[in-house]
């Protein structure tokens, strides 16, 4: 596994068993590990044949906590397919809202989960089927945000896409695989801010030494929000420039099985 390579999103759900039905069913993911805590829980979701340096979708249900702010900071997560048509209408035969179709998107489809999360459908021809693709999250300003992912993870582009009104950059470590997830940063010329929300959490990258890469981020001066002696030396948080949370996580810690 590479360090620093994108292990996981994390999304707040409202009903748990609901939201977990919706991806095993219709995304055919299946439970990867549980975490059980003091008015929460925690599972994490991915395809049966995930690849090492592939990543999982993390739903965390907090009890009590029913409705949450999607805001617009955070844009969707996308998985992978062959055919995003065929893809997309068996997701309508299996009683999926009808969303953002392929006929008016060429290449790419788009439904939500039960609490309103986006999921853009991709065509790839690698990595497992329903696999995370990318997360996009929106940006403020590009420059500050591709000097962030660069510096502090040593990121590189994994591919862009540029419009009139805005732009979309991928990242991801030098040595990942391609089956790897990438961030995906979207810009918006008009120089409009985000909301944050609460029902997107954080992303998470991997370390296989969380002390030495956390001190390297700090050097590299992240923002040191929650250090490893805060969080019982298993991980530790930072943030972007406009404040998305990033985990750093040993997976040696984390209750997920890969196998």
């Amino acid at each position: 596994m590479s360090d620093f390579v994108l292990d996981h999103t994390m999304i707040r759900v409202s009903d748990l068993e609901e939201s977990m039905d919706w991806y095993q069913s219709h995304l055919d993911y299946e439970e990867k590990g549980r975490w059980d805590g003091d008015g929460f829980t925690i599972v994490y979701l991915g395809p049966e044949d995930v690849h090492e340096d592939g990543a999982l979708l993390e739903l965390t249900h907090n009890e009590g906590e029913e409705d949450y702010d999607l805001g617009d900071a955070w844009g969707h997560i996308a998985v992978r397919v062959e055919d995003v048509h065929d893809a997309y209408y068996d997701l309508m035969d299996e009683g999926v809202e009808d969303y953002r179709r392929p006929e008016d998107n060429p290449g790419y489809a788009f439904v939500k989960d039960p609490d309103g999360h986006e999921i853009e459908i991709v065509e790839r021809d690698h990595g497992a089927k329903w696999s995370l693709d990318h997360t996009m999250i929106r940006v403020e300003d590009a420059d500050e945000h591709l000097g962030f992912w660069t510096r502090k993870f040593e990121y590189e582009h994994a591919g862009r896409w540029e419009a009139d009104t805005f732009a979309n950059y991928f990242l991801a470590p030098e040595d990942a695989a391609k089956e790897a997830m990438t961030v995906e940063l979207t810009y918006n010329y008009d120089g409009r801010s985000y909301d944050l929300g609460d029902a997107w959490g954080h992303l998470a990258v991997r370390t296989s030494d969380l002390h030495d890469d956390w001190d390297t981020l700090m050097t590299r001066e992240a923002e040191d929000y929650r250090d490893p002696e805060s969080c019982d030396d298993m991980y530790a948080f930072t943030k972007d420039p406009d404040g998305h949370e990033i985990e750093v996580l040993n997976p040696d810690d984390s209750p997920v099985d890969r196998a």
